[in-house]
């Protein structure tokens, strides 16, 4: 009986603590010290997975679409480029033309430059006279003036006859802002090759000259025509002075000029046919005094 007794006390001795273990007070607890707090926040920062990280904003990037130079809805300059160097001041007023032409598309042709006012045609301002074949309406220093335009007769008919045989240049001293828009309306089907404005000629003595050297045309080959002597002052051997046209419908120089032109064929130097024409005038002249 001791024997079993003995053991029954050992095992429970044994087992008891086992389940006490669950029942146990648990650890007490006390605040960290202030050093412990100060070392584990140091700890933190440096710690590169905790660090906190700047906001990055995340840029869309724009497919721009192939085959196109832009898709900006801002117009492009008015001027193109294809070289480094930067494009010409576009605000600096136009240079004027320069007189020297490109070869003509017949060089075999012999050149007639015709004056325009006077020669061709005679305009007025307002009021409107009595006859007129047209109206231009230039703006000239900021100012629209009317010019009432009467074409000499046959003038039609020697722009027609020149154009077959000859290159046309038209050379006036009258402004480009009023002698073009008076071509436009007289050379209806563009047989003039040429035209040359105020800013052409050349400043001699406080006159205007227009110099035929300036063409860059065998002057053996070229002939003015012209009612201002002035204007041919440098080459006065092919110049055919005419006289000037205001009014008078009845009048047939440019009809005594066909003439001249149409027999002009057989002088290798045009000056000579215009020495011949200018004599033969003067000679009608003395004739019908």
């Amino acid at each position: 009986m001791t024997y079993y007794s003995n053991i029954i006390i050992s095992l429970h001795n044994t087992v008891r603590p086992r389940f006490l273990r669950s029942r146990a007070s648990p650890p007490s607890w006390s605040p960290p010290s202030t050093a412990a707090i100060a070392a584990s926040s140091k700890s933190s920062q440096n710690s590169p997975e905790s660090a906190p990280q700047p906001r990055t904003r995340t840029k869309t990037k724009t497919k721009t679409p192939k085959n196109r130079a832009t898709t900006s809805s801002t117009k492009s300059p008015p001027f193109t480029t294809t070289s480094s160097t930067p494009p010409a001041d576009l605000s600096s007023p136009p240079q004027p033309t320069t007189t020297s032409f490109q070869p003509s598309i017949s060089p075999e042709k012999p050149t007639i430059v015709l004056d325009l006012d006077e020669t061709l045609v005679h305009s007025k301002p307002d009021p409107p006279p009595e006859n007129y074949h047209f109206v231009v309406r230039p703006v000239i220093d900021g100012t629209k003036a009317d010019f009432y335009v009467l074409k000499r007769p046959f003038v039609d008919e020697l722009l027609e006859f020149l154009s077959q045989k000859f290159e046309i240049v038209v050379f006036t001293a009258g402004l480009e802002e009023y002698a073009s828009l008076v071509l436009d309306r007289l050379d209806r089907k563009r047989v003039i090759r040429h035209r040359l404005y105020r800013h052409s000629c050349r400043e001699v003595d406080g006159k205007l000259v227009k110099d035929l050297g300036e063409l860059g045309r065998d002057l053996r080959r070229v002939v003015i025509v012209d009612d201002n002597p002035n204007s041919y002052s440098l080459q006065t051997e092919n110049a055919i002075p005419i006289l000037p046209f205001t009014s008078d419908l009845c009048d047939g120089e440019l009809r005594r000029l066909m003439e001249f032109f149409e027999g002009s064929d057989g002088f290798e130097d045009m000056r000579d046919a215009v020495k011949q024409y200018v004599a033969e005038g003067k000679q009608e002249n003395k004739l019908s005094m």
